[in-house]
């Protein structure tokens, strides 16, 4: 294992996160803009580390599905999530799907340098907050609404969210239509909400689906 690869869809993003990485004292570095080249990359070279967004444009939450693959693939892959998200819901997601340390977009150069050693030297990172709140979500059931929902229905929240109709998340994330719809369903028993209107108030009114 050799090398860094980083996978973010942004190319502004990525090529910041680049010199950091560069800054880190790594001179390997390999880049992909979305999911089968990140895959097709990671399985490739099999990296040290790989730097992996959590959300793609069009596909909500998907870089979950990518870490589990690279976890399955090679079960000592260190992998870093990367993402604006600061729900400890979602956290807890990355980590349970295989991330060893998860790394907020915003945070500072040198505390995200810091993240990347971390996990670099196989050692676990979440920053201290976030640290709390995962470690306290199991006593907030009722301030984490998104606790109970799969990483599909994650996925098919966000797309609600930014105002996708069923056919239109059916064909993002290549599933079927009936798929969409009985998570629809399932979402809105888990919430207690009757409708689809109020299912995608939910949605709206979760921040950290934003990418």
């Amino acid at each position: 294992m050799t090398g860094v690869l980083i996978v973010d869809d942004h190319p502004v993003v990525l090529r910041g996160f680049r010199c950091m990485v560069e800054d880190a004292g790594v001179e390997m570095i390999f880049e992909a803009t979305d999911l089968v080249a990140g895959y097709r990359t990671f399985h490739r070279i099999r990296p040290q580390v790989s730097v992996v967004d959590l959300t793609f444009r069009g596909s909500g939450l998907s870089g979950l599905t990518l870490i589990r693959r690279m976890r399955a693939l090679e079960p000592k892959a260190r992998i870093l999530a990367l993402s604006m998200h600061q729900d400890p819901v979602i956290v807890a997601r990355a980590l349970q799907s295989g991330a060893m340390g998860y790394a907020l977009k915003d945070m500072p150069a040198d505390a995200f340098v810091e993240a990347f050693r971390t996990v670099r030297a196989g050692q676990c990172y979440l920053p201290h907050a976030l640290a709390t709140d995962v470690a306290l979500l199991s006593a907030r059931p009722r301030e984490a609404p998104l606790a109970e929902f799969s990483t599909r229905e994650l996925q098919i929240l966000a797309l609600l969210r930014e105002g996708k109709t069923y056919e239109g998340i059916a064909d993002t994330l290549a599933i079927g239509y009936r798929t969409v719809v009985g998570a629809c369903a399932a979402m809105r028993r888990k919430l207690g909400v009757s409708s689809l209107a109020e299912l995608i108030g939910v949605a709206i009114a979760q921040d950290d689906l934003r990418s």
